[in-house]
């Protein structure tokens, strides 16, 4: 196993250098820097523009630029964002932590939620309860994030003019004031709980496609794997249907699901993008937008470099659980 997981961590490597290489050259080859902006600003000359270019590294060929970049980055620095005039860390880090809340509740909602149904349906194959929940997988497949999230925005809006209060916030990762008092000033449990509550209509959203497409996968599974000759032989010796289903065809049936992690986690980030653009939740993908309109190399580069390592890190759970759970793949 630790030959194994050497051999995943090596791989990483290339993986790395080629994402963020091939990004800061996609960036490279837009139009313009930041500092291009200035050049219509009458309160700015041509010397002062040039001397900013030079300041921030911006008239170095991007071969010598990423290579400042990557060296900064290997050692925990990110850089200074051009617009903010600060360490990119500083104004990455409450924007990187607000995804990762959306994208660790969507994966426990799609797997709490999608590995039951799977199995569910399985067991009552072509039953009425199955045909719904098929047809409910197909829509949760078919409705774009972007629509969905609007859909849900106005259904929480429904239901305050029903009721004369929210239900469901509408937007937003946090409210100004918990029982009267400041958010930031509310006890820490408090402060959780009001994001929990912000984060139900999101993470349904961004959780709705991967659990109708898990539950898919879930419920084929679970019908290929129950043909198998070592459930019939199960059978046969006198073991309960329980035993059967959860020792037996579960156990079996569940490994492409242990694998879909490191899938899953790309196409969540994607989704949740979107998300939090639609619905306000004040992620990544907001502030990657406010960067690209201003180029600012430093905050988008910090932006895809780190969440390129969080894919690797999915990608890399996905390949240990997947051998633990199958150990032929650790000898393959």
């Amino acid at each position: 196993m630790t030959a194994y997981i050497v051999r995943r961590l090596i791989h990483l490597i290339p993986t790395f250098l080629g994402a963020t290489f091939l990004a800061f050259l996609i960036i490279q080859l837009a139009p313009g820097d930041f500092v291009t902006r200035l050049e219509l600003d009458p309160s700015y000359n041509h010397q002062q523009i040039e001397n900013l270019r030079r300041l921030f590294g911006l008239d170095q060929p991007f071969t010598v630029q990423y290579a400042k970049w990557l060296s900064g980055f290997m050692k925990g620095y990110l850089g200074v964002s051009l617009s903010y005039q600060t360490d990119v860390w500083q104004v990455l880090k409450p924007r990187l932590l607000n995804s990762l809340v959306l994208v660790s509740l969507s994966i426990i909602f799609i797997y709490v939620v999608s590995i039951p149904i799977g199995v569910y349906s399985a067991l009552r194959q072509y039953s009425l309860a199955d045909r719904v929940l098929t047809t409910l997988a197909f829509f949760g497949l078919a409705i774009p994030n972007f629509f969905f999230a609007l859909l849900m925005l106005y259904f929480a809006l429904w239901l305050k003019d029903v009721f004369g209060h929210e239900i469901f916030p509408i937007g937003g990762m946090r409210s100004l004031y918990i029982d009267g008092v400041d958010f930031f000033s509310a006890p820490k449990w408090r402060q959780w709980l009001d994001i929990l509550w912000h984060a139900i209509l999101p993470v349904i959203v961004s959780g709705t496609s991967g659990t109708a497409g898990l539950t898919r996968v879930m419920r084929t599974q679970m019908l290929e794997t129950k043909m198998q000759d070592f459930v019939r032989t199960a059978r046969a010796k006198g073991l309960s249907e329980r035993v059967v289903v959860y020792k037996h065809i579960l156990r079996n049936a569940i490994i492409p699901i242990v694998a879909s992690i490191g899938f899953l986690l790309p196409e969540l980030f994607g989704g949740a993008g979107l998300v939090e653009v639609v619905m306000g939740w004040p992620g990544l993908t907001p502030m990657m937008l406010e960067a690209l309109f201003s180029i600012d190399v430093y905050i988008i580069m910090g932006s895809i470099g780190v969440s390129v390592i969080l894919l690797m890190i999915g990608n890399l759970l996905s390949d240990l659980l997947l051998a633990w759970v199958d150990p032929r793949i650790r000898y393959s």
